[in-house]
């Protein structure tokens, strides 16, 4: 295995461990914890960070394993759709970020912010099939609520945290914030000097 793919995968799991335990402390909070949304952090910054494979991995595993350990979310549809829904959050994140000509603030926000949309779209999908598996109904009402109403305060910590903590991992020189055909260059004089 190749240093990059090692890194990334022990990255990956240190994610999926943040992901397991911050829901803990977010739901401390009881007005608003859930609305948090402390899952999609780890998940969002793993498929910046690590690339929108081990992204799409992390987001799909986390609330499945979060339910087998702790219970929560129950199952089914909650656990079942926030694993397409996070999965997807780490494919697009990764894969808008890495194919974005700038890697900067501003483009990490323009992904953040599609990755967001595309991803409520997902989850709104995801809970349509599951509660027309099981007979229900998903309203549009319960769309709107769900992605929108309830998301606002997870939202606005997304957009704060997440680039405050990609600002301070580059200031740490741990992860690159330049131009794309910059960090090319640089991973290919890396893989020669290795």
């Amino acid at each position: 295995m190749r240093y990059k793919e090692l890194k990334n995968t022990v990255l990956c799991a240190m994610f999926i461990g943040i992901g397991l335990v911050l829901p803990f402390f977010t739901g401390q909070i009881k007005q608003f914890g859930s609305m948090l949304l402390p899952m999609h952090i780890p998940v969002i910054l793993c498929g910046l960070i690590c690339g929108w494979k081990y992204g799409m991995i992390t987001g799909f595993v986390l609330p499945l394993l979060r339910t087998v350990l702790f219970a929560m979310p129950k199952i089914y549809p909650d656990a079942v759709a926030m694993a397409f829904e996070l999965s997807s959050y780490g494919f697009f994140s990764g894969f808008l970020y890495e194919r974005s000509p700038w890697q900067c603030v501003k483009s990490l926000y323009k992904c953040m912010i599609k990755a967001m949309l595309l991803c409520r779209v997902v989850w709104g999908i995801a809970m349509m099939i599951l509660l027309g598996i099981a007979n229900s109904h998903f309203t549009f009402k319960m769309f709107i609520t769900g992605t929108l109403v309830n998301a606002i305060p997870g939202i606005i910590l997304q957009l704060i945290l997440i680039p405050a903590i990609m600002v301070s991992l580059k200031k740490a020189k741990l992860v690159p914030l330049f131009r794309k055909r910059d960090r090319d260059k640089n991973e290919r004089v890396h893989s020669k000097n290795n």
